[in-house]
């Protein structure tokens, strides 16, 4: 169970008794105000990175790669959607658990993040597989290198 959408409020609500008890109605509207502003720093921040997502691709990433590096356990779905900047496409049949997100690169790289109650439990990175040439390859933009020693015809004149 999680006992955080419990006590949040009901320590709100001590809150605002010990501000009326300490310093009447004064205390109260004070307490209020903080509550009332810490509940709009957060619908904000919320806001804010819905609107960013809403600018992108649903379930697209700059990078796979970064992303897998970057996550870490028990971190809520909207911190991975503020990293990512794009909504996960959903993986799993809507409203069960756990829910799977996927995030995909230009490359064809993808992330898959499982979600419970919210926050991250397991993800994995899935990469494809590169095409195996037999013939050894060359490297074209060697021939466009600067060679050792031409340094000098770089230096601007003097």
């Amino acid at each position: 169970m999680n006992f955080g959408r419990i006590l949040v409020p009901v320590g709100g609500l001590i809150l605002l008794g010990v501000a009326y008890r300490s310093y009447g109605w004064a205390g109260v509207a004070l307490v209020g105000g903080a509550i009332v502003m810490f509940l709009l720093l957060h619908f904000n921040r919320a806001m804010q990175v819905l609107k960013r997502a809403a600018d992108r691709p649903m379930g697209t990433v700059a990078s796979a790669v970064m992303l897998n590096a970057k996550l870490k356990p028990k971190v809520n779905l909207l911190h991975v959607v503020a990293m990512t900047r794009a909504l996960g496409e959903l993986r799993t049949p809507e409203n069960t658990q756990p829910e799977v997100f996927r995030w995909t690169d230009a490359g064809g790289s993808w992330v898959d993040a499982t979600f419970v109650g919210g926050k991250l439990t397991e993800w994995t990175l899935v990469r494809p597989q590169q095409p195996e040439d037999d013939a050894p390859r060359t490297d074209e933009s060697s021939a466009d290198a600067i060679k050792p020693g031409a340094t000098d015809a770089l230096r601007p004149p003097v």
